[in-house]
């Protein structure tokens, strides 16, 4: 039991104001809180099962500027799509077959945040530490242990989705997407530029970032229209 508290609260205390935390509180505007924590649990699931049996294989096989730019992707789309409508919206229009793909949703976009993160990190060092005699206890342990963190990030974008006035959430999901976006980019542009091909980091990310920008601007003025 020992064992168990300490990874459980070292975990815990880890997550703590971390990136995935933040990002559930944004994910609350977008989808249904049961949503949210199937596909957070089954992700964390899924990550401390491969961080702990597998030793961070995961990470060796592939490369680290392949996983930031899927993760940057995934955070730029979310901002994108908080921009372009709502989700009660969508749901009206594409009846239930919205709602049985959310956790799947949040399942891929947390995986990849989470992806070599700091958490992961103390899963495998724990994992490594105490072996396969105790690898079952050190997965529950990172698994519960990262879970409570995040709920409490669930429970706080849950209560300002209903304590706030319309539209601020969807504004505060955005900037939050944004910036983890634009600054998850660019570590993967310096990884590929030391790594894979020397490119011009700021020149790319300048251009993104306008591209991006325009394309919101574009989602925006789409968005007033149909209310009008």
């Amino acid at each position: 039991m020992l064992l168990f508290f300490k990874i459980f609260f070292t975990e815990f205390i880890a997550e703590m104001g971390d990136k995935t935390q933040l990002m559930l509180i944004a994910l609350t505007s977008k989808h249904k809180l049961k949503d949210i924590i199937l596909g957070t649990a089954a992700a964390i699931l899924v990550l401390n099962g491969l961080a702990v049996l597998a030793g961070g294989l995961v990470s060796e096989f592939i490369p680290d500027w392949l996983i930031k730019t899927a993760a940057a992707l995934a955070f730029l789309y979310f901002a994108a799509s908080t921009i372009a409508g709502d989700e009660d919206d969508e749901e009206e229009e594409g009846g239930k077959s919205k709602i049985k793909f959310a956790p799947l949703a949040v399942f891929c976009t947390f995986f990849l945040a989470e992806l070599g993160d700091k958490t992961q990190l103390t899963a495998i060092t724990f994992g490594a530490n105490e072996g396969m005699g105790a690898a079952f206890v050190v997965w529950i342990a990172c698994s519960l242990g990262l879970f409570a963190a995040d709920i409490l990030g669930m429970l706080v974008g849950y209560l300002l989705k209903s304590k706030t006035p319309d539209g601020l959430l969807n504004t505060i999901a955005f900037i939050i997407f944004s910036v983890f976006g634009v600054y998850t980019l660019y570590q993967a542009l310096k990884l590929i530029s030391a790594g894979v091909c020397p490119i011009p980091v700021w020149p790319v990310l300048m251009v993104v970032t306008i591209v991006f920008v325009a394309l919101c601007g574009c989602f925006f003025v789409k968005k007033k229209k149909k209310i009008k």
